[in-house]
């Protein structure tokens, strides 16, 4: 045979080396998978809602940005420059941009965040509270800068658009409270791309036009909408309305935006703000000096004073009447009085009245001279009966007896206070004679002192060998030498 014949036992090689075949480690193929996710995602915009949320104390914050279906792990370093740091909350739903990778350690794929940013309206309202936070620091909205409305205004400029509601709303309030008011209109948009920067120029354009410059034609951005005649350069405005309909947040954004703010609060005119609804508030509210729910209930506020005079001079004839038919009856009344107190002071009825008194005031002098002669008699009587009745001699006798009782009275109280305090002196000299040291000798004591001080001994331990000692007793005193 040309082949050599194989056994049947011939099976080949058991085990053949390996070929072709890659084998890789663990931290091999985890880090082609993160850089295979680093080139083909790579940097994305990512939404959802926050949560397990928590920071390190290194700074670097960890969470997870989770939707309906899926969750992502996140990390925000601290290093990292990104704002809105604090809106990183448990439950917020947030818009994030960040570099997918892969955390080779645990082997689960991550957003490292560079951009935090809200969702939706949040944005919106987060940079109002900002916008309206930091003007409030500034003092745009201090109360003490708020300027009153004028009572009785009779040109305002009106800001607004003028084919809205607004301007309608506006038009029809004061043609029916107060047809005369002239109302100045600078148009402008209210809503969308640049609207924020128009309504800021056309408050400043009033402003300017208040101030006397040259009148402006309708194309050149001031209309007059209503009133008699035209205005002229020296006539000043009363006040400027800012206003629009209602609409969402998005459509009333142009007054929440800071330039509406400043050209507002730099106003030298008082400034009325009326956007949207009752319930909307926008920047252009707080900086203004007044602020109105609508667009109607502005209007209402500026002529609310000429429309509540109108009752007062509906009823001004008939008050007047009143009151000139009151003063006519109180001048009729004094005059009558004048003449009545004429009358009196006539000089023959004041000569007449006069006479009389004089007559009144002597026939009373002579009343109570005889009054007077009377009580005078009638008091010497009294003292002739008292002297006739008093003895004098009598009187005496009886005063020389009380003299002479009251003398012996104080010699016998004198007498027996001197008796009594002879016996308290004997009583204490005989207390004393017991109680002195005579007595205590009399009984046999002695009382034995040092010659030299004087100084009584009253312990044996108190004598010294060879001390001299007197020892006074009854009769004399014995001198003695102490003994070892």
């Amino acid at each position: 045979m040309s082949r050599q014949s194989k056994s049947q036992w011939d099976f080949g090689e058991l085990f053949p080396a390996d070929t072709g075949r890659a084998v890789l480690s663990v931290s091999e193929l985890t880090s082609q998978v993160r850089k295979l996710l680093e080139k083909s995602v790579g940097q994305v915009w990512v939404t959802g809602e926050v949560t397990n949320l928590r920071s390190q104390g290194s700074g670097h914050i960890y969470f997870t940005l989770k939707d309906a279906g899926a969750q992502l792990s996140c990390v925000l370093f601290r290093t990292e420059p990104v704002s809105h740091r604090e809106l990183l909350k448990d439950g917020q739903k947030l818009l994030l941009q960040g570099e997918i990778t892969v955390y080779e350690a645990r082997g689960q794929y991550q957003l490292i965040v560079r951009v935090v940013e809200p969702q939706g309206l949040g944005a919106l309202q987060i940079a109002f509270e900002k916008l309206k936070q930091k003007l409030a620091d500034e003092g745009l909205f201090a109360p003490e800068r708020k300027r009153p409305l004028p009572a009785f205004p009779q040109r305002i400029g009106l800001v607004t658009s003028p084919t809205g509601a607004a301007i309608r709303d506006v038009l029809h309030v004061v043609k029916r409270r107060n047809s005369g008011l002239e109302i100045i209109l600078a148009p402008c948009r209210v809503q969308g791309q640049g609207a924020a920067v128009e309504i800021a120029e056309a408050v400043k354009l009033l402003n300017e036009y208040s101030e006397g410059g040259a009148p402006r034609r309708p194309e050149s951005g001031i209309q007059e909408e209503s009133g008699s005649r035209k205005a002229r350069p020296a006539e000043r405005l009363d006040l400027i309305l800012v206003t629009r309909g209602g609409g969402s947040l998005e459509d009333l954004w142009a007054f929440n935006e800071e330039a509406v703010a400043r050209a507002i609060f730099q106003s030298a005119v008082p400034v009325v703000s009326a956007v949207g609804h009752e319930i909307d508030y926008t920047i252009s509210d707080f900086v203004a000096d007044v602020r109105a729910a609508t667009p109607s209930v502005a209007a209402e506020v500026i002529t609310e004073d000429v429309y509540a005079s109108r009752e007062f001079v509906a009823e001004a004839p008939a008050l007047l009447r009143r009151r000139v038919l009151s003063c006519l009856e109180t001048l009729s009344g004094e005059a009558g009085s004048l003449h009545r107190r004429l009358l009196r002071m006539h000089p023959k009825g004041r000569l007449h009245q006069s006479m009389q008194r004089l007559d009144d005031l002597q026939g009373a002098m002579l009343r109570c001279i005889r009054q007077g002669m009377r009580d005078r008699g009638v008091t010497a009587r009294n003292l002739a009966s008292r002297l006739s009745q008093l003895r004098t001699a009598y009187w005496v006798h009886q005063r020389r007896e009380t003299v002479g009782q009251r003398g012996r009275r104080l010699r016998e109280r004198a007498v027996a206070r001197l008796r009594d305090l002879q016996n308290r002196v004997a009583t204490v000299d005989s207390r004393l004679r017991l109680l002195g040291p005579q007595q205590v000798l009399a009984r046999g004591y002695s009382i034995t002192t040092d010659r030299a001080t004087g100084k009584i001994i009253r312990r044996a331990n108190d004598v010294k060998p060879g001390q001299k000692l007197n020892s006074r007793v009854m009769a004399g005193e014995i001198r003695s030498v102490a003994e070892p």
